[in-house]
């Protein structure tokens, strides 16, 4: 294990930065939406059920053996089973490959943060985004070159994913995530404030809250709050094994994991009040239906809200800047977190420096992230985000659980947490891990695949979707094997240069 290690300065930091990873993007644009065409307030019962059954099992699990055996995902998986360290290492490939376009989201916020003082988007959001800001081509196929409105803030983002990592684990991430948190909290509160005094936001409300119990009985609606659990936690791709390895030796690890998942889960909630009692507003405003221009994703962030931010009364301004601060705050948080993820890996497992293992991290990422920034970066992220999401997080999620459920002593674990914390787990936990959640992290990954091969993703050419899902899913399988390889042969190596000394 790498001698370059640090440590948690206290408790509500590690909390801090967990949250702060499991808090992105997808809690401000994706929550929301979900729960509203979901069955709204009754999407929450199989919400809390995934939460209890899914989520917080697995936080438990994995700040459990990060903090056991103190190492990243290479080392721990490797620890627990020789054969089992290349999957290690392919969870902290799929953390690289996301942060290469996840950060490119981050930097068109901090565009938009920038516009916000002066509306800078004008009457037509949509036109200005995909012409004047992306630049956008005709097709993935045509990338047109890159784009330095997006190229610079990208650049911007990528030195702030180097800085706050290299300062340490407590000089840099756990004190960036005690200024992150805050200002995101804050920022979040005067939108909710702001939203709810406007007309129309009880539509907006009653919309994202209105209970369709009917929908209880549609095995899509528990699939998706499964699917919304697993994907927010920042769960399955090494990110939480490498947080709690910091975490110090007498550590509430129970406790950690409850507050974590449900810190993220109150997050979403009140992201959701924000996000329908502008929409409603909106609506009001136009005479059409709430659900009418209720949207997810990027077209909600960067084309729906900047509409209902012009057609505000008054504090138009300061609302786009809450809000596009409020992106760009939930997505640096989480963005630090995968690139320590991967950069903790190469320094743990080359005794490597913390500045050597990011500045290769940060500098081939940075490269890559590019691709992002051409005139169908767009396009190209869609693809990787759909199918990496697919067949690169839910199918490690799959095998982790699996692997540790049934080919490992799940017990050790447990009985290694409980004396630790206040609040002790039983065999709940184990018959979750063991039996309901790879259950259903198996019937998702059958439903995309039938989805996938019925119909092309977003009606992207086979073309496309080979060129760059296929290209950046097995890409993170090419790097877990490389890495491996490589760490073999620098093992070998040195133990052949300490022999000779």
């Amino acid at each position: 294990m790498s001698k370059n290690r640090g440590e948690w300065g206290s408790r509500i930091g590690f909390i801090m930065a967990a949250i702060g990873s499991a808090i992105g993007l997808g809690n401000i644009w994706r929550f929301p939406y979900t729960v509203a065409s979901n069955g709204g307030g009754a999407f929450l019962i199989p919400y809390l059920v995934a939460l209890l059954t899914a989520g917080i099992p697995i936080l438990i699990l994995e700040f459990g053996l990060g903090h056991k055996i103190r190492n990243s995902a290479p080392g721990v998986f490797g620890s627990l089973n020789k054969k089992w360290q290349v999957f290690g290492w392919w969870q902290a490939a799929i953390s690289f490959v996301i942060t290469t376009y996840y950060v490119v989201v981050i930097a068109w916020a901090m565009s938009y943060f920038l516009f916000s003082f002066n509306l800078g988007w004008g009457s037509d959001p949509k036109g200005f985004l995909f012409g004047d800001f992306l630049k956008l081509t005709d097709s993935p196929m045509s990338l047109g070159g890159l784009n330095f409105k997006v190229a610079i803030p990208l650049s911007i983002v990528w030195a702030v994913n180097y800085i706050v990592p290299v300062l340490g684990v407590k000089n840099g991430i756990e004190k960036a995530n005690k200024i992150l948190m805050p200002m995101l909290v804050v920022s979040l509160l005067i939108m909710v404030v702001r939203g709810l005094t406007l007309p129309g936001a009880i539509d907006g409300l009653d919309y994202y809250f209105k209970p369709d119990f009917s929908k209880l009985a549609d095995g899509r609606v528990w699939l998706a709050a499964y699917g919304q659990v697993f994907y927010s936690l920042s769960i399955a791709f090494g990110i939480m094994l490498a947080y709690s390895s910091y975490l110090p030796k007498e550590s509430d690890i129970v406790n950690n994991a409850f507050i974590t998942g449900f810190g993220n889960c109150s997050f979403s909630l009140l992201s959701g009040i924000a996000v329908f009692s502008i929409l409603g507003y909106m609506a009001k405003s136009q005479g059409v239906p709430v659900q009418e221009v209720a949207s997810a994703g990027v077209g909600l962030a960067f084309i729906v809200f900047p509409k209902a931010i012009n057609a505000l009364p008054g504090m138009n301004s300061l609302f786009a800047v809450m809000f596009f601060g409020s992106l760009v705050f939930a997505g640096i948080s989480s963005s630090i977190s995968l690139v320590e993820t991967f950069s903790s890996s190469i320094a743990d497992r080359f005794n490597m420096s913390r500045i050597k293992a990011l500045s290769i991290s940060c500098g081939i990422g940075y490269l890559v992230s590019m691709i992002f920034a051409t005139g169908a970066g767009l396009y190209i992220l869609d693809i990787v985000d759909h199918y990496i999401n697919n067949y690169g997080v839910a199918l490690a999620g799959l095998i982790e659980i699996v692997m540790l459920a049934w080919f490992f002593n799940l017990e050790s674990i447990r009985s290694y947490v409980n004396p630790l914390s206040d609040f002790q787990v039983g065999k709940w936990w184990n018959i979750c891990l063991k039996y309901i959640t790879p259950a259903l992290l198996g019937i998702m990954t059958i439903l995309n695949i039938r989805t996938d091969l019925k119909i092309p993703y977003e009606g992207y050419s086979i073309e496309a979707i080979a060129k760059y899902g296929g290209f950046f899913v097995l890409g993170s399988f090419v790097i877990a094997v490389i890495m491996l390889k490589v760490e073999s042969t620098y093992h070998s190596i040195s133990s052949k240069v300490k022999e000779v000394m």
